[in-house]
């Protein structure tokens, strides 16, 4: 049996994508309690992987200095390959994120700990956000596989279906070139091609 070639590889991973509505991240948010701290945090992290599109490493490796909620951005640091970008973050996501950043406050943590970190402000380690999403998609009925990426999968089917310039999905996603985020929406977000197939007519 031979092996897929990374390219190809690549692209059925893409397809085993499934895109979450609205109503299923919201579902996913209100699984992490919205009383203890560690659901206060795990909201935050919910939030910042969907409405800023950001890799696992790049929102743990986040430091309360990389937020600006009074110019909506996130310094991301240590984005893919070593490259540094600004991101754009709304200011309902930007609360959701504030209200732990004041939960660390009263915990003790400062500016030396990560944003997304433990209680005690140990960095949290990817495996625990690999366990986490299942986790809160099995409590909130979401039957389909739900995983931090698939969370940016959604984000860049979201901006493309609001007409967001590819250039600019590309920036946000921290790709190098734009050719590169064509692919990756034209494999994750079908609902142009779907609806414009269904909304056609014909009779016997």
């Amino acid at each position: 049996m031979t092996t897929p070639q990374p390219a190809l590889q690549n692209l059925t991973n893409l397809r085993l994508v499934e895109l979450l509505t609205l109503d299923e991240i919201g579902a996913l948010i209100r699984a992490a309690s919205g009383r203890a701290p560690t659901g206060i945090r795990n909201r935050g992290i919910i939030v910042v992987a969907w409405r800023g599109g950001l890799r696992v490493q790049e929102f743990l490796g986040l430091y309360p200095r990389d937020l600006d909620p009074t110019n909506g951005t996130v310094n991301v640091v240590h984005g893919k390959g070593g490259r540094q970008r600004i991101v754009g973050l709304d200011p309902a996501a930007f609360a959701v994120v504030e209200r732990w950043l004041d939960k660390r406050r009263e915990l003790g943590l400062n500016g030396h700990q990560p944003v997304f970190c433990t209680l005690k402000g140990a960095p949290l380690k990817p495996s625990y956000i690999r366990a986490l999403f299942p986790r809160l998609a099995c409590r909130a009925g979401i039957e389909k596989r739900v995983h931090a990426h698939g969370l940016r999968h959604t984000h860049a089917a979201e901006l493309a279906a609001e007409n967001v310039p590819m250039n600019v999905i590309a920036r946000q996603l921290g790709h190098r070139s734009v050719a590169t985020t064509s692919r990756y929406i034209d494999h994750i977000q079908p609902t142009q091609v779907i609806e414009t197939m269904r909304q056609r007519k014909w009779s016997l």
